[in-house]
């Protein structure tokens, strides 16, 4: 087989109906290269989800692994196609090759062991001081049980929060069996989404956690307690150390943020967040 990193890429993205009838004569012949056609024409989507996700990874993130596991998922969503469950190829190929990348990143684990460390001790110590003080701790009362700073404490909370953003995309299986992200299940949502809306909801959560993870440090830090968390506003206020009256207007300049990021699509908010 060439190598793909050797082709040109393709001129145009093919049609969902070229997509089909090309993977209908591959399963009609068991030619190869029909198949080898395919897998070249849908490289693309590997390269927009890998150079996707290295953008919210640390600079000595290497490229070459989580691409070798996209490709690799590429070739295996091509040999197991169905099309009588509903999906086009693209959207089976984006779903394997997606939880693909995600799997080598949580296999990897880009996330140093002193931050994994420092997190397990601020849980264990947050803890304490909830059952002593019968509320959750400010930051400044779990920085002194750290022994750190409250803006220590709010810097790893901060890194901390782009890796929980991250996990919003981790996938699962749904009461039908169509493999969804975790995005899409929030606060109990039980429902089937179609193919087409799904790849949607997915466009629109990527766009969420690129905004989110630009966002100023307080907004982030609330961002994280509503939604990857689900804390109520007034559990938030004093975790953080403000009025709740406070937590509603960050949370309110937040919301107005992500549907900018959203633009057009601003609607399937509600999807991926509420």
């Amino acid at each position: 087989m060439t190598s793909l990193a050797s082709r040109t890429r393709p001129d145009r993205r093919p049609t969902a109906e070229q997509l089909l009838g090309r993977w209908q004569r591959y399963q009609a012949t068991g030619d190869r290269r029909e198949r080898d056609e395919l897998v070249f024409l849908l490289t693309p989507l590997v390269r927009h989800i890998v150079t996707r996700k290295i953008r919210q990874l640390p600079a000595y993130c290497e490229m070459d692994d989580l691409a070798a596991a996209g490709y690799e998922a590429l070739v295996v969503s091509v040999e197991r196609f169905d099309p009588a469950k509903g999906a086009t190829l693209e959207q089976f190929a984006w779903t394997r090759i997606h939880g693909a990348v995600l799997d080598e990143l949580r296999r990897r684990d880009w996330a140093p062991r002193s931050l994994r460390r420092w997190e397990r001790d601020a849980e264990k110590a947050r803890r304490e001081l909830r059952g002593r003080l019968e509320r959750e701790p400010t930051d400044a009362e779990l920085a002194e049980r750290l022994e750190s700073t409250a803006q220590a404490v709010r810097g790893r909370r901060d890194q901390l929060a782009l890796a929980e953003v991250e996990s919003l995309a981790t996938t699962v299986a749904g009461s039908d069996g169509v493999v969804v992200d975790r995005a899409e299940t929030i606060a109990g949502r039980d429902r089937s989404l179609d193919p087409e809306h799904a790849v949607a909801v997915r466009e629109a959560r990527d766009r969420i956690a690129a905004a989110v993870a630009s966002l100023p440090s307080r907004e982030r830090e609330v961002a994280l307690l509503l939604y990857v968390e689900e804390r109520r506003l007034r559990e938030i206020g004093e975790l953080l150390g403000v009025s709740e009256s406070r937590v509603c207007q960050i949370a309110g300049t937040l919301r107005k943020r992500l549907r900018v990021a959203l633009g057009a699509d601003a609607e399937l908010l509600a999807a991926v967040v509420d």
